[in-house]
């Protein structure tokens, strides 16, 4: 039976009330200012300088990008790092939708030069005449490129297309629920510079790590239709940003849309740079509450794991009258062994078991027929390459 005892959950910064309501007040304590912590919450705080308490089991990102949680560290001191795949994704693909018109349209250039006008005796003939400077293109018969076609990617991809855009994808690790959710008159894109090469817009949804950053850059930029527009909803840093500025001012590009802007994108007058608003909608903000709330619950009471960046997909039923174990471990052999052989040494009966791995790392759920002594606990975690171990 499921571990009844209270958990502490540390919230680093304002966590939606929907989301924190699926932690049950009698099981759970929830505060920005807790000691010994089993589990934190947080959204933008930066833990990479923080000191991370040793109780902590677990953290939760209410959001996509995990680029604030010292991932490493966390791996190695055996701690999963949820997140919210998907939770914001259509608050994401209406903000892309949004730019597109915005730079098609020319609409932040217009409307700056209306609000000029205030005070004009004859607005009216101010407006007709300045209306000519800011004609646009409509997007029904463009080309949408879209890099990564996960949840926020297909979503883009087929809304563009009921908009009567052409659209070309290029993800060489789409899954397969996410090529299930795609239209299928999305184009294939052989490669990057194929779909630099045939894109009006261009869109990336992918993470930034070090195969991703730059991959927008001057060489293929100019693989790019003249007059198009690139959009960045993704991360800093993907796109490079002295190639878009050359580009704007060359005339290759005719916007750039932004969620990351900085001291030189501000200035210029072909971008559009919004203040990280991708996942900034009320809806957004509760669906990736809820959605680590329900992870973190799941793992601090019965061992499971769903949504990790760091650690496998782990989820194996409660054995009725069991007592449940959970390791993790370095991915190295015969760990299993040696763990079912401490098991065997104490007594116990395995009823289930489940290992799985990722990468470097390891879990495994076992249920087993009587409670486990603190010493095969003791014996269990002192075995080479175990991160920690926990009876629940």
């Amino acid at each position: 039976m499921a571990d009844t005892s209270r958990f502490k959950i540390l919230t680093l910064n304002n966590i939606a009330t929907v989301g924190l309501d699926q932690l049950p007040r009698e099981q759970y304590e929830v505060a920005s200012e807790i000691g010994h912590p089993d589990g934190i919450i947080l959204r933008s705080f930066k833990m990479h300088d923080m000191d991370i308490p040793e109780t902590v089991k677990a953290v939760a990102r209410a959001g996509a990008g995990v680029n604030n949680i010292p991932l490493d560290r966390m791996t190695a001191l055996g701690v999963p790092v949820f997140n919210a795949p998907g939770a914001n994704a259509n608050a994401v693909k209406e903000l892309v939708i949004a730019g597109m018109l915005l730079a098609s349209r020319n609409i932040p250039q217009a409307w700056n030069y209306t609000r000029g006008l205030e005070g004009n005796a004859d607005i009216h003939t101010a407006v007709e005449q300045g209306k000519k400077q800011y004609v646009g293109f409509e997007l029904p018969g463009r080309t949408l490129g879209v890099i990564g076609l996960g949840a926020i990617g297909v979503k883009v991809a087929n809304t563009a297309e009921e908009l009567g855009m052409k659209v070309l994808g290029f993800d060489p690790q789409i899954t397969v629920e996410r090529a299930w959710e795609l239209s299928a008159s999305v184009g294939e894109a052989l490669s990057l510079d194929d779909l630099c090469a045939r894109s009006n817009f261009l869109t990336v949804h992918v993470p930034l790590v070090d195969a991703t950053r730059g991959i927008i850059n001057a060489e293929r930029i100019r693989l790019m239709p003249r007059g198009s527009v690139i959009m960045n909803f993704a991360r800093d840093g993907i796109v490079d940003e002295d190639a878009v500025l050359a580009a704007l001012d060359d005339g290759q590009l005719h916007a750039y849309v932004t969620d990351f802007p900085d001291e030189r994108l501000i200035k210029h007058e072909k971008v559009i740079a919004l203040p990280h608003l991708g996942a900034s909608t009320l809806e957004a903000e509760e669906n990736c509450a809820v959605m680590v709330a329900n992870n973190l619950r799941e793992f601090l009471e019965n061992g499971n794991i769903r949504h990790s960046v760091n650690f496998p997909t782990v989820k194996m039923p409660r054995t009725e009258g069991g007592f449940r174990l959970a390791v993790a471990n370095a991915n190295v052999p015969n760990m299993v062994g040696q763990i079912t052989t401490a098991l065997a040494e104490a007594g116990l009966n395995i009823i289930d078991l489940l290992n799985k791995s990722r990468g470097d790392v390891a879990y495994t759920l076992v249920d087993v027929d009587k409670a486990v002594p603190s010493e095969t606990l003791e014996r269990i975690s002192s075995i080479e390459g175990v991160l920690n171990v926990r009876a629940l």
